[in-house]
């Protein structure tokens, strides 16, 4: 039986390989030899700009659609779609279901569009912070001004109470890393 973590990075690397595939397609599909004459920092910034913004990989990713669906009612989508770069702690969909009953619900309704905001934007960080660049005891500022600490404990990595259950998923625009729980200011 596969748990939870793997189906998530499985949906993961699926994303990345479809994006990846379509890349390789695009540049193995023609007819000049030219295209063995790109030099290599060319490659890599045609292969930036084919990969997938965070919003778009949290979309090919089944375990992300709560997310997304907030994302959308907080209308975040045009900003995390930007140029970044960002850090964004995703919670899974079984994260947001771990919330009491009715959270979500009542966090999605339109009169509630700035507390929720305020929330997804507390799992946003200015900047590109990969799991290397974080340490125990760490503490990171958020979009919407308050604090996140780092902990890590036996290689574990926790943002607040967050477990990171897949770090380091990198966006044209920055860096994803899947947690297991709601981010709450």
């Amino acid at each position: 039986m596969e748990s939870n973590g793997s189906k998530i990075a499985l949906g993961i690397v699926a994303a990345i390989l479809v994006v990846g595939g379509a890349f390789w397609i695009a540049n193995n599909n023609s007819d000049s030899d030219d295209t063995a004459n790109n030099n290599e920092s060319s490659q890599q910034e045609t292969q930036q700009q084919e990969q997938a913004n965070i919003v778009e990989l949290a979309a090919a990713t089944p375990e992300l659609s709560t997310l997304v669906a907030a994302v959308q009612a907080a209308g975040l989508v045009d900003t995390l779609s930007g140029p970044g770069p960002f850090t964004v702690f995703a919670p899974t969909n079984q994260a947001f279901d771990a919330l009491p009953e009715g959270t979500l619900d009542s966090l999605l309704l339109p009169e509630n569009v700035d507390d929720l905001t305020s929330i997804l934007t507390y799992h946003v960080v200015a900047g590109e912070a990969f799991a290397s660049d974080l340490s125990d005891g760490q503490v990171i500022e958020t979009v919407n001004g308050e604090s996140l600490t780092v902990s890590i404990t036996g290689g574990q990595v926790l943002i607040n109470d967050a477990v990171v259950i897949v770090p380091d998923v990198t966006a044209s625009n920055g860096v994803v890393h899947i947690i297991d729980a709601v981010l709450i200011p």
